[in-house]
């Protein structure tokens, strides 16, 4: 006597259940910075290239000629194009709360923060830098 084999089956409209939920809850995944930095010579004010910060540090008035730093803005400020002058906005990252994005912000400036470092989630769209 021979015993039956059993066979599990698998429905498929559990299977496309899940991955309807899934693809549900990946939609809403759209994000952006609360704050994002744009490297500035604390000399002039002036916006500089990205490339020209190395690190994190915050800026504590070194005087002049001491290099170039990170300048903080919050979601809802202009991003300055490179050679604008920038206010608004802070040398002292550390005090910040929040996720920030250091660079990677358009150099011709204009659009805002929030906007400029939307991440598009599943079904959203991605916002390019530059």
């Amino acid at each position: 006597m021979t015993t039956p084999v059993r066979r599990r089956m698998r429905s498929a409209s559990i299977s496309l259940g899940i991955t309807a939920v899934m693809a549900s809850s990946l939609t809403g995944c759209a994000t952006s910075a609360d704050y994002a930095a744009v490297c500035v010579n604390p000399d002039t004010q002036e916006r500089v290239d990205d490339d020209q910060c190395d690190d994190d540090s915050d800026y504590n008035g070194g005087g002049v000629g001491s290099g170039f730093f990170w300048y903080y803005l919050g979601a809802r400020s202009l991003v300055p194009g490179v050679g604008s002058t920038v206010t608004g906005g802070t040398f002292r990252g550390s005090t910040l709360n929040g996720s920030v994005q250091r660079g990677g912000l358009p150099t011709t400036g204009g659009s805002t923060v929030k906007t400029s470092t939307t991440k598009g989630g599943f079904g959203g769209s991605s916002r390019g830098f530059g």
